[in-house]
C-alpha cells in the first residue's frame, strides 16, 4: 500500500490545513478532518453544471464561484460555458490558490490560466457585499460544508438572512444561485424562498459511482417583476 504524502501546510486561525497526496489522489483536511478529496468530485462537478445550465453559450456573462477547492467547480463551469463569461474565483487562503498552481496544476490547477478566470484572495461574504446590484448571472457557493459550518462559525452570515439578501441584490433577474450543503438544511431553504428564490433541494453524489447521494445542492432561481 502507498504512503500517504504530505506535499504542504498552512496555518491560520481556524487551525492547520494540509494537502496530501496518495497514489495519484490529493486530499486537503483541516486539523485532521477531510474537507475534500480529488476522487470524490461529483457533487462539485455538478454545482458547476447546474449553476450555468441556463446561460447562453453565446452570450457575455458573469459567474461568481465561492471557494476554490482542488478546482473541479471551476473546471465544470468552464466546460459548460463559452468563451464571453467571466468567471471570478474567491477564494481566502492564499496557500489553497498556490496549491492549484503547482502541486495541483496537474488536476485543475492550470485553469486558473485560462483568459476566462478572474481569481481573487477575498471571502466571497465582502464580495457578495461590495457588489453592484445586478452584477452576476450565477453565485456558486461551496463554502466550509454549506449553512451548517464546520470550519469557521463566521461563514454563518453567508447563509443568514442578510447573506441572502445580499446574493439576491448581486444576481442579475433571473439569475442563479447554487449552494452546496453537506446535508439537508430547511431553515436555509425556507430563507432562500422568503427572499424570493424557486428552490429545488438537489440531491449529488460524492462520486459517480456511488450508488446514493451524499450531499444536497440548493439551487435557487431569482424570480423578479
Amino acid at each position: 500500500m502507498k504512503p500517504r504524502t504530505r506535499l504542504a501546510e498552512t496555518e491560520n486561525q481556524e487551525g492547520v490545513m494540509t494537502l496530501f497526496e496518495h497514489d495519484g489522489e490529493y486530499v486537503i483536511s483541516m486539523e485532521g478532518k477531510e474537507l475534500m478529496h480529488s476522487r470524490s468530485h461529483a457533487s462539485e462537478s455538478l454545482l458547476g453544471s447546474l449553476g450555468v445550465a441556463e446561460l447562453d453559450p453565446d452570450a457575455p456573462g458573469r459567474v461568481l464561484i465561492g471557494g476554490l477547492g482542488l478546482g473541479f467547480t471551476l473546471k465544470s463551469v468552464l466546460a459548460s460555458t463559452g468563451e464571453k463569461v467571466t468567471v471570478e474565483v474567491a477564494e481566502m487562503v492564499t496557500a489553497v490558490i498556490e496549491w492549484n498552481r503547482t502541486h495541483l496544476k496537474r488536476l485543475n490547477g492550470s485553469l486558473l490560466d485560462d483568459p476566462r478566470v478572474e481569481v481573487k484572495v477575498t471571502d466571497v461574504v465582502q464580495i457578495i457585499r461590495k457588489a453592484k446590484p445586478e452584477s452576476y448571472d450565477a453565485i456558486l457557493l461551496d463554502v466550509d460544508n454549506g449553512p451548517s459550518p464546520m470550519v469557521s462559525a463566521g461563514n454563518l452570515s453567508l447563509y443568514s438572512k442578510t447573506g441572502i439578501r445580499a446574493i439576491a441584490r448581486a444576481l442579475k433577474p433571473n439569475g442563479r444561485v447554487v449552494v452546496w450543503s453537506a446535508g439537508s438544511d430547511q431553515g436555509f431553504e425556507n430563507r432562500l424562498g422568503k427572499a424570493g428564490f424557486h428552490v429545488e433541494a438537489v440531491p449529488a453524489k460524492a462520486h459517480e459511482g456511488a450508488k446514493g447521494a451524499s450531499y444536497l445542492l440548493y439551487l435557487g432561481d431569482l424570480n423578479r417583476p
